[in-house]
């Protein structure tokens, strides 16, 4: 429980920083919310639960493939927030356009052979 604890503190600080970050410098914050760092801490906590080298290129693998359908969502907000679309519903519809691609992604990933 202390190791979950440990998890869920140290992935929760860098959520914290780089809403801090943001806050001074937009540009900075979304270079440090870019990182993968998420992808990394997750393969760490991973690895020390599973080291396993066939499971965690899988999860490597998988994971590119799945930011590739996240990534248009940052196209759409910015372009709904410049013409007058409320924050909130920007970032709903960001989330839809994101479900749907990850659900395109795992219908039409595995007949191109790829393993998600």
């Amino acid at each position: 429980m202390l190791y979950l604890a440990i998890k869920a503190l140290i992935s929760g600080i860098i959520i914290a920083a780089v809403s801090e970050i943001a806050k001074r410098s937009p540009g900075f914050g979304a270079l440090v919310a870019s990182l993968p760092l998420v992808s990394v801490l997750g393969m760490m906590w991973l690895w020390h639960d599973k080291p396993d080298a066939a499971n965690m290129a899988d999860h490597a693998s998988a994971t590119f493939w799945y930011v590739l359908p996240s990534l248009p969502m940052f196209l759409l907000i910015p372009a709904l927030l410049r013409h007058g679309v409320p924050f909130w519903l920007s970032l709903l519809a960001g989330c839809a356009l994101t479900i749907a691609l990850y659900l395109a992604m795992m219908w039409i990933g595995p007949r191109f052979g790829l393993r998600l």
